[in-house]
């Protein structure tokens, strides 16, 4: 028999609906696996305690006949940017070890109210300024596919968790593919909504915004199901007014679709991500799609995605690291002291590069309605690997980790635009590669479909 841990979160839900699994059974299971793989340290709080008696309540009102919601008894839990009330939001930080805030961030209040029980927050760099899955406060996550390579970064435990079935979905967050790396060396679906369709009030330039809330599981039903329940308009947020809505699902079919196919970015991608992601493309189009080489240079806007990060991390954190260095890491000091050296000028550069980026995506939606690429040049990096440094792709001297590693996932960090990246297979040492769809502003729900049959489609062609 399956364990409850094991389950979807669509067929959970499904489940407790029907009294043949209750929110407590569920929670339970759940806690018990966290339990079993403490060795993956995919936690900084579990909030077992709280967590029973949500499921508790739950279960009342299953057994009362009431009416349920979407996520109704299903645990989950949330990367530890993200502001829970009542629970400690540490930001991966000695700084905010055991800062507690007094309201839920949006995606959080919607989510509870969706029925979704709060299992515990999960690890991330300090303020998740480095593709590194350490802290000093927390140590080292793991990835649960193979130990030796990293699990990504920042939501790390969040991408872990859903992997070792620490309950079926996360909230992840998203500054320049945090969600969608380790969504790809984990083997799991992650997601990147449309700029402003999951509010994040968090941040204090909403206008400026690059870091996204999105949801985290092993299938895009399940993330499709999280999605809907936390997006929505909310008029604190200059681009999630309710004139700017998400557009409604249609009816998606591959045949006929028009597929963009970008496969090296202006980056050197290794043979087996290469050989990978081109099957499935091929396998795409062997589905009807229209598929169409393309290039762009991604890499080329590196400093771009850089210059934005440092100083946005410097404006943000810098004030509460002063006087207390000693309690954060060296990486995280030295990108501060690069945003505060950054001349305005440079920086309002930056920002009309990044303008110019979001044309580009623009002119490619007039003839694509998708545009599909890897979501790294290569698998998961040795877990030792220096996020700060170069690395190398089959001998050769890339670049740095940004640059060379994740090309693919900061522009649209940059442009707004929604990505999921999915599995498309495993390299011969058993490593996931992930494949990332790309859309027009508030086609999420499309993207979404569009993301269903593909991942049905490799599935079934690997089946044969």
């Amino acid at each position: 028999m399956t364990d409850i841990a094991d389950l979807t979160a669509v067929d959970l839900a499904a489940r407790i609906r029907r009294k043949s699994i209750s929110p407590v059974e569920a929670t339970k299971s759940v806690l018990a696996r966290i339990e079993a793989r403490r060795d993956l340290n995919a936690f900084i709080t579990v909030t077992a305690d709280e967590a029973l008696a949500e499921a508790r309540a739950a279960e009342d009102k299953v057994m009362a006949g009431e009416e349920l919601p979407p996520l109704h008894g299903v645990p989950y839990s949330v990367k530890d940017l993200v502001n829970t009330a009542g629970v400690r939001t540490t930001m991966g930080s000695r700084l905010f070890e055991n800062n507690v805030p007094k309201e839920d961030g949006v995606a959080v209040a919607r989510a509870r109210r969706a029925g979704a029980i709060l299992v515990g927050k999960n690890t991330t760099p300090e303020f998740g300024h480095v593709q590194s899955a350490t802290s000093p406060l927390f140590g080292r996550t793991l990835n649960p596919i193979d130990p030796s390579v990293t699990p990504g970064a920042s939501s790390s435990g969040a991408a872990v968790a859903v992997a070792a079935g620490m309950g079926p979905i996360a909230l992840g967050t998203d500054g320049g593919g945090s969600i969608r790396i380790p969504a790809a060396c984990c083997g799991v679906v992650g997601m990147k909504p449309t700029l402003g369709a999951v509010p994040h009030l968090q941040l204090p330039d909403l206008f400026g915004a690059n870091s996204f809330v999105g949801p985290m599981a092993r299938n895009v039903a399940d993330a499709a199901l999280l999605f809907e329940a936390i997006a929505g308009p909310d008029r604190r947020d200059p681009y999630g007014q309710a004139a700017a809505t998400l557009h409604p699902p249609r009816d998606i079919a591959l045949r006929g679709l028009r597929v963009g196919w970008i496969a090296r970015g202006g980056a050197r991608v290794e043979t087996e991500v290469a050989d990978l992601t081109a099957r499935a493309v091929e396998a795409i189009a062997a589905a009807g799609a229209l598929v169409e080489p393309i290039e762009v240079d991604f890499k080329s806007f590196e400093p771009v995605f850089l210059t934005l990060l440092r100083v946005g991390l410097a404006a943000r954190t810098g004030p509460s690291v002063k006087g207390r260095e000693a309690l954060v890491s060296k990486s995280l000091r030295d990108t501060i002291a690069l945003g505060e050296a950054c001349p305005a000028v440079d920086y309002a550069n930056a920002t009309a590069a990044r303008t110019k980026l979001f044309q580009t995506f623009q002119s490619l939606f007039e003839r694509f309605d998708v545009i599909v690429s890897p979501t790294l040049t290569a698998p998961p990096l040795p877990i030792d690997v220096d996020p700060t440094g170069d690395i190398e792709i089959e001998g050769h001297n890339e670049g740095t980790v940004r640059g060379a590693w994740y090309p693919f996932t900061y522009p649209q960090n940059l442009t707004g635009h929604p990505a999921v990246s999915l599995p498309c297979g495993r390299t011969k040492k058993g490593l996931p590669v992930g494949l990332q769809l790309c859309a027009p502003w508030y086609e999420d729900r499309n993207l979404l479909g569009v993301a269903a049959l593909v991942e049905e489609l490799l599935a079934d062609t690997t089946s044969r």
